[in-house]
Formats: structure tokens, C-alpha cells, sequence
């Protein structure tokens, strides 16, 4: 595609030559015939080496580019949009169900649903108009899947389980496995008991959710398991039984939610973030990479980091106090060299 055809589709303004381009690339890793783009000015020394042929920048970029420039408003949303002008279609998954799916004669089947090989629906599921299942997932009993939701290969789906319209679940996701919960104790006679406490609850997905490869989301003891409208999972995530996720949050790669903890709108839990059970985060909060929080979040800080997790002013100065124990030591013993002597 000419850059001039592409500039038009994107809204953009064209500055250099019309260039042919046939993939999108990062500001590093292009070559001749990508695509790239800025919008930081912090990334000028990328822009002023990089080896594409084109680049998406902002309006007010005036650091020029060792090739064609192409204006537009937001650089990285342009790029997402031309990237799937160069990409291949995508697979299309016909209506219709495998010969090799096993389903139930009492699901139900909304209009241009598409079943894949070695699908089993068991009884009394019902999948919404449009949806995409495909190869080798398990939807158990009295499960309902939404209209035009997208279920990728060799997800679990255990009996019960509500996912809404409009939702993605990538390969491996595990909806609906029993919770942790055991009851111990020691016996009359001494000997010592770990008994398993049933799992009778659901999950409940809300609309617009997508969830990541490999996350699992436990079942409710009792009652649900909720994830509210148009979270985003991340891959490798863990929510225990009864959490809740009041909804429009965002769940980060191997961040982890102890049972019955509430989540509030609007939050964010970053890569590695571990959650304590029976807590609650405040709507808006952010839970930094790896931190650890024990105990209620009630909003007054918007930003934790840190096991416990804590302000990022608190975790700055406690970081410091070595540093500044050292310089303080450091002080004290050139005040005693400047002393006479005894």
C-alpha cells in the first residue's frame, strides 16, 4: 500500500516521498517497507535511527525523520489501524457444528453459532446468536455462553458457569474449578482431619470481559463469582472463590485475588500484585507490580506499591532511609575526625 492511500485512510497528512509499505514495525526492530510510529519526544534518538519507511507522528512533532512522515492525532491508535490493513484476514468460523462435537440434544443453539471439532456442550447449556466456539472446549451443564462471544480452543467452562455477550476467552481459561476451601481439625482421637468444603456456587462473567490465556477464575462456595462489564484479564491470573469485580478493571499477567475480596470499578492490578481474601479495593485504585495488600484499599490512595503495599511517597522514603542512615553515619564520622583529641 502507498503511503499517500494509507495517510487518507488514517485521516493523516503525508510529508515525503509516497513510499510502498507492507508491514508495521516498533521504531527498532523496522525495515525497509514498515511502517512505524512515535508520539513521546523522549523517543527522538529511535525515530532518528530507525529503518522504516514511514512513521506515524504526532502534529507537533518538529524533530523531523530520516523518512516519510505521516501526521495524524494519535500515532498509536493509527498504527493498530494499519496494522490491520497489512495483517491477513482472519480465520472465518462458519456457522454451523463440527461432526465431531459432542452436543447435548437439549442445548440450546442461538442462530449462526459456530461449534468446533471435539466441542462438548453438555445438557442444558445454551450458547447466544453468533457465538464462536471453537476446537476442543468443554462447556458443562447449564452453562450460558452470550451472543457473539468468541471462545478459543481447550477452555473449561465447569457446570453453572454465565459468560456474557460480546466476551473473548482465550485458549486455556478455566472458568468455574472449585475454590480453596478445607476444613481441618484433630478427631477425638488425636488424629488429624482436612476435609473438603463443597464448592456449590458459579462464575458469572459479565459483558464485554476478555480473559487471557491460562487464567482461572474458582467458583463461589456459596452464590457467585463475578466479573462486572468489560474487565480485561490478563494472561496467568488467579481470582479465588467469591470475589467480586464490580467491572471496567484490568487484571495483569500473574497477579493473584484471594476469596471473597471486592474490587471496585475502575481499578487497575498490575503484573505479580497479590490480593489478601475477605478485603476490598476502593473504585480507581492501582495495585503496583508485585505488591502485596493485606488489608482494605478505601481509596484515599489511588497508587500502592510495596509488600505491604503502601503510598508511593511511604515506599520512596523508606527505600531512602538506608541511603540516608549511611550518609548521616558518613557525616558523623568526619564531624569526629575534626575533634581534638581527648
Amino acid at each position: 500500500m502507498r503511503a499517500s492511500e494509507l495517510a487518507k485512510r488514517l485521516d493523516g497528512t503525508l510529508e515525503g516521498d509516497d513510499v510502498e509499505l507492507v508491514a508495521c514495525g516498533g521504531l527498532e526492530e523496522a525495515r525497509p517497507g514498515d511502517l512505524s510510529f512515535c508520539k513521546d519526544p523522549k523517543h527522538v534518538k529511535l525515530v532518528e535511527t530507525t529503518k522504516a519507511s514511514a512513521v506515524l507522528l504526532p502534529p507537533d512533532w518538529d524533530r523531523g525523520a530520516p523518512c516519510a512522515i505521516i501526521r495524524v492525532t494519535d500515532p498509536n491508535h493509527a498504527c493498530m489501524a494499519a496494522a490491520k490493513l497489512f495483517a491477513p484476514p482472519e480465520p472465518v468460523r462458519a456457522p454451523g457444528v463440527h461432526p465431531t462435537a459432542i452436543v447435548d440434544p437439549s442445548v440450546r443453539l442461538g442462530a449462526g453459532v459456530h461449534i468446533g471439532p471435539l466441542t462438548v456442550i453438555e445438557k442444558g447449556a445454551e450458547i447466544g446468536e453468533g457465538a464462536v466456539i471453537e476446537a476442543q472446549v468443554f462447556i458443562g451443564e447449564g452453562c450460558r455462553v452470550g451472543e457473539a462471544t468468541h471462545i478459543y480452543p481447550q477452555v473449561t467452562l465447569r457446570e453453572g458457569t454465565v459468560v456474557g455477550k460480546d466476551c473473548i476467552l482465550h485458549c486455556g481459561v478455566r472458568l468455574g474449578g472449585d475454590g480453596y476451601g478445607f476444613n481441618n481439625g484433630r478427631r477425638p482421637d488425636g488424629s488429624v482431619f482436612i476435609e473438603k468444603i463443597p464448592q456449590l456456587g458459579i462464575v458469572e462473567i459479565g459483558d464485554g470481559v476478555e480473559i487471557g490465556s491460562n487464567t482461572t477464575i474458582d467458583r463461589a462456595r456459596i452464590g457467585r463469582t463475578y466479573i462486572g462489564p468489560m474487565t480485561k484479564i490478563d494472561n496467568l491470573v488467579q481470582i479465588g472463590h467469591n470475589v467480586k469485580v464490580k467491572g471496567y478493571s484490568g487484571l495483569i499477567a500473574q497477579s493473584g485475588v484471594a476469596g471473597s475480596t471486592e474490587i471496585g470499578y475502575g481499578c487497575l492490578i498490575w503484573a505479580q500484585a497479590g490480593i489478601s481474601g475477605h478485603i476490598r479495593i476502593a473504585d480507581g485504585v492501582q495495585v503496583g507490580p508485585q505488591a502485596g495488600v493485606p488489608q482494605t484499599l478505601d481509596g484515599s490512595v489511588k497508587y500502592v506499591i510495596g509488600a505491604p503495599a503502601e503510598s508511593m511517597r511511604d515506599f520512596g522514603a523508606r527505600l531512602l532511609l538506608p541511603k540516608q542512615v549511611a550518609k548521616l553515619k558518613a557525616e558523623l564520622k568526619d564531624m569526629k575526625s575534626h575533634l581534638p583529641p581527648h
